[in-house]
């Protein structure tokens, strides 16, 4: 008995190094490399080796299956040479086969892998500095099981070189981290309004200003050549201390008035409006392609050191007006102003659970703070949505249902919906069953 179990106690060690490979395996594979990445700055030489070893994630795999294999197999080869001693050659096969399969299935593969992902960072940090120095002595080994792995695969039309690059792509980083932000949101992890800001920055680089921006039909504007007073009483009544001047036509802007340069002109003026050279306080209008996309937009805005643009057409017809607020929005959701109104007066919700919406407001929007799902890729207002999917302008009381919503066209002027009821899903459903 002795005997015996000297003889178990290199097998059980064996068996233990083969579960810490099992677990940094897992281990290796699930952890977090942004956070590696952060422990790393902050410091932490585990977590500079756990780098070292995700960096090269087919050579540590490569380390870990073959050390793995090669104890595992010894394991078992020494555990049919000692009860060949007492069972017999034909039935130490056989215990053996049973034995070593219960014992690698439950305590070297899934007792050990279960710990790495209940406690991945804490083994990963572990298990770098031993695994880092197998990766380094199997080099050569590992070296040529690879280049014999590429070969084979070659022979199906595989190439070394031939990687995707999509999975380090921007896109696909960005589309990661949306996932994953989505995920823990659901998990309760993330909350909803973090969510939204972080898939806002990531939205940056998709959206167009043409999608965020004022509409000329909506922007404040005013006429050059109108008297000063006049111009004056406007902008005092006005909320926007930037307010774009036309002369001519209303589509001519020749210039931006900031109330702040009108105020000083009126200090230095002490109170003349007459007095005061309208056409000098106006700076040169500035005017970008509808096309240009958030992420640009915000960086000219900060090496301009200014906070409007006129947004224009391909050909150069204008459009509406974006600002550096327009763009915080879409990451900070709507700024409210210094007198803020209880709701929102162009979405009013109903007590069957449907929304009374005017046409103008933004899909976006609507999908950020009522949890809906309408495609924003496309149409950017809700009623160029309906005209997008019906391919046409509805008239007042015409009813559409698509994507799970239901669309109720409530005032048309001209060719332009202006008011419309919406009823999501779940009122939808409710509505049915009553």
């Amino acid at each position: 008995m002795l005997i015996l179990l000297y003889a178990a106690l290199p097998i059980f060690l064996l068996l233990t190094v083969s579960a810490c490979f099992a677990a940094a395996e897992t281990a290796l594979t699930a952890v977090s490399r942004g956070r590696m990445h952060q422990l790393e700055v902050d410091g932490s030489r585990a977590a500079r080796r756990v780098n070292r070893l995700v960096s090269d994630r087919e050579r540590m795999i490569g380390a870990v299956l073959l050390g793995n294999t090669f104890i595992n197999i010894l394991a078992s080869s020494l555990t049919t040479s000692v009860l060949e001693s007492y069972l017999g050659n034909h039935s130490a096969v056989w215990v053996t086969t049973a034995l070593m399969t219960v014992i690698i299935l439950v305590f070297v593969e899934v007792l050990p892998k279960t710990l790495a992902i209940a406690r991945t960072d804490s083994v990963a940090l572990s298990l770098a500095l031993p695994l880092l120095g197998v990766v380094q002595l199997l080099a050569p080994v590992i070296g040529a099981v690879q280049w014999l792995v590429w070969q084979v695969l070659s022979l199906f039309g595989v190439r070394q070189g031939a990687t995707e690059t999509a999975a380090v792509s921007a896109d696909a980083a960005h589309e990661e981290i949306r996932g994953a932000v989505a995920l823990h949101h659901q998990e309760g992890n993330v909350e909803r309004g973090h969510r939204d800001m972080i898939g806002g920055i990531l939205d940056l680089r998709e959206l167009k200003v043409g999608d965020v921006m004022i509409h000329r039909r909506q922007m404040t504007a005013l006429d050059l050549d109108r008297p000063a007073a006049e111009i004056v009483a406007a902008v005092t009544e006005n909320e926007h201390t930037r307010i774009p001047m036309w002369r001519g036509e209303p589509d001519d802007i020749v210039g931006v008035l900031n109330s702040k340069h009108l105020a000083q002109a009126l200090l230095l003026h002490k109170g003349d409006i007459d007095a005061i050279d309208m056409e000098s306080l106006v700076t040169a209008p500035w005017f970008v392609p509808d096309t240009t996309t958030l992420e640009e937009q915000l960086e000219a805005f900060r090496e301009k050191h200014s906070r409007l643009a006129m947004v224009v057409d391909e050909y150069g017809t204008l459009q509406g007006l974006v600002t550096v607020e327009d763009i915080l929005a879409e990451i900070f959701g709507e700024l409210p102003d210094e007198h803020p109104n209880p709701g929102r007066p162009d979405v009013r919700q109903r007590p069957d659970g449907s929304y009374l919406v005017d046409g103008t407001v933004p899909v976006r929007e609507l999908n950020r703070e009522y949890e809906w799902n309408l495609p924003d890729d496309g149409a950017t207002t809700i009623a160029g949505l309906v005209i997008e999917e019906t391919g046409t302008i509805p008239d007042a009381g015409q009813r559409f249902a698509f994507f799970g919503f239901k669309f109720e066209i409530l005032r048309r002027q001209r060719n332009q919906i202006t008011a419309l009821k919406v009823t999501p899903p779940a009122a939808s459903t409710q509505d049915s069953s009553s």
